[in-house]
Formats: structure tokens, sequence, C-alpha cells
């Protein structure tokens, strides 16, 4: 499996994918100059910019990569290769995504230095009266990457059975968007405000899909950041076991689907 966490890397920086990386990090040089706009909040508001433009890297990455790394395999005869030597399905694709799991994690530690040196330089123009916490501005860039190496098991799951790129794209990136309103829906459905006005059906059909989509909202540690706020103790590791559990749970299923799959 290490071999093809190996070859998935070399695969990525082949595709150019880190090229399109540094053209994108561009965008933090101008960050200081759009923060300047708020004359009160300059910090904040670079510190808002660079968690946003970095989440939204990350979620380039996380859905395309995901969705089309075995995809690419099958258009070109490489997982039938690789597959008729001694290496089990299961292992190609857990190797496909620590590959791509890794390389969101070198990703993000190359963003978190462009988003440090743009807030530094924000706040050195602009000095603030609140002191930045970069310790909390590590910590939700490392729990944004927990979330989207999660949304790329989401996409290994769709591609596990998808003959084409389509599904998986379409199916991560809707999994992404619904995710991240299931715990304000699931907490108005079950409010005294809805109680007349939702039929108890809809109430179980949003608990189900509460308890079957990802819970994202609990990744984003970006106010944190922002505001110096430290974060529960408590709810990091609930939210990091979950991170683990709920990722070893889709990893499972689209292993045991990957294994039924016909190859032709």
């Amino acid at each position: 499996m290490l071999h093809i966490v190996q070859l998935t890397l070399k695969g990525i920086f082949r595709d150019r994918v880190f090229q399109g990386i540094m053209v994108l990090g561009v965008l933090f040089l101008f960050i200081p100059s759009a923060a300047s706009l708020s004359m009160r909040q300059v910090t904040e508001l670079s510190i808002t910019l660079s968690l946003s433009l970095t989440s939204f890297i990350l979620l380039l990455l996380s859905v395309f990569l995901g969705a089309t790394s075995l995809w690419k395999d099958m258009e070109r005869r490489y997982t039938f290769s690789v597959l008729s030597l001694p290496i089990s399905r299961s292992s190609y694709l857990l190797g496909r995504f620590f590959g791509i799991a890794l390389f969101l994690l070198l990703t993000s530690t190359l963003l978190a230095l462009l988003a440090g040196m743009a807030v530094k330089l924000a706040a050195g123009i602009y000095p603030s009266d609140r002191p930045i916490m970069w310790g909390w501005l590590v910590l939700a860039i490392l729990f944004a990457t927990c979330k989207y190496i999660l949304l790329v098991a989401v996409a290994v799951l769709l591609s596990s059975v998808s003959t084409s790129f389509f599904l998986p794209i379409f199916g991560t990136t809707c999994t992404f968007l619904a995710s991240g309103i299931t715990q304000q829906v699931y907490d108005y459905i079950h409010s005294p405000a809805a109680a007349e006005t939702i039929s108890p059906m809809l109430k179980s059909i949003a608990s189900v899909l509460y308890y079957l989509l990802p819970n994202l909202a609990g990744f984003d540690l970006k106010v944190n950041a922002i505001y110096g706020i430290q974060p529960s103790g408590s709810g990091l590791l609930l939210t990091f076991g979950y991170f683990l559990g709920y990722t070893a749970v889709l990893l499972g299923g689209a292993t045991l689907l990957f294994e039924r799959r016909e190859m032709k």
C-alpha cells in the first residue's frame, strides 16, 4: 500500500496540481490590501480571508482529486495492470486515499505558512488591540484539513461504484453543501417554533439524513481563530474522534464495494 501512496503523490505532482496551488497562493499577497479596506478590523478580516482562501483551495483539491483518481486509473487501464500484481483491491484503494490525504496535509502546511505571512503583514501595517492567537489559527487550518480529508473519503466511496467522474464530483459537492447545514436544520425541526409547521414524517426524514450525512459544521474553528476564543478541549477531541470514526466507516464501505466490483 505504501507503494501506491508514493505513486499517487508522484501522479499528483506530475499532473502539475502543485503548480496550480502556487498560482492560487499568489492571492494571499492581496489579502493585506483587501483587509485594509476595513480600517477597524484589519487583522480580523485578514484572518477571515486567509482561512476562506485556504478552505476554498482544499475544497477544490478534495473534490477533484478524490473524485477523479480512480476514474483516471480505469480510463488509462492502469488499474488492471496494478491489480494483476500481488496487491489486493483494498490496499490499492486505501493507497489512493492516503496518497491524496497526505497531499492535502502537505498543501495545508504550505497554505498555513502563506496565511501566517499574510496575517502578519496585515497586522504589521494596521496593528490591532486584540493579540493574534497563532495557535488557534493553526488549529483552524488543521481541522479544516481533517474536514476535507473526510470529504475525500466520501469521493472515494462514490468512485468505488461509479463508472464516470460525474457522480463522485457532484455527489461529493452536494454532500459538502448539505453537510454544512445539517446541524441548523436539525436544531430547527426540533425547536418549538417548528412543532406545528413540520410533519412528523418530515422530521423523521430530516433526522435520518442528519445522522447519515457527515456533520462538517463542528470542524469550523474560524470564529475561534479570528477573535482568539479558546475552543473546548473536549469538543476538539470529540470532533477528531468523529473524523476518525466516520472516515473509517466510509473507507470500510468503499473497500467492500470495490472488492465486489466487476472490472471490465
